[in-house]
């Protein structure tokens, strides 16, 4: 199981990026962002499942958008009205459909600065 994610970059508030995140060797259910900011714990920006049912944190609500291809196994994150906050490394994780074991990918870098 591989996933590999692309896309990260750096912006000015209010701008927008959308990383995707390719998932291979299995099937999965759901797929999720989250994301690790430094000297802060790793956090769940938004999930979803196989069936397209998504949840987010509070704080990304209204901005963030997360959306998935099954047949081509990507997630992917629309990030509008950034945030210096929303700075962070967004890793991509994946449960696998039948083990439920947790996959993640390496990992991208956001950067909201003027």
């Amino acid at each position: 199981v591989q996933l590999q994610a692309c896309g990260g970059g750096s912006v000015q508030p209010g701008g927008s990026l959308r990383p995707s995140c390719v998932a291979s060797g299995s099937i999965f259910s759901s797929m999720n962002w989250f994301r690790q900011a430094p000297g802060k714990q790793r956090e769940l920006v938004a999930s979803i499942t196989r069936g397209g049912s998504t949840d987010y944190l509070d704080s990304v609500k209204g901005r963030f958008t997360i959306s998935r291809d099954n047949a081509k196994n990507t997630v992917y994150l629309r990030m509008n009205s950034l945030r210096p906050e929303d700075t962070a490394v967004y890793y991509c994780n994946a449960k696998e459909r039948f083990t439920q074991v947790d996959y993640w990918g390496q990992g991208t870098l956001v950067t909201v600065s003027s």
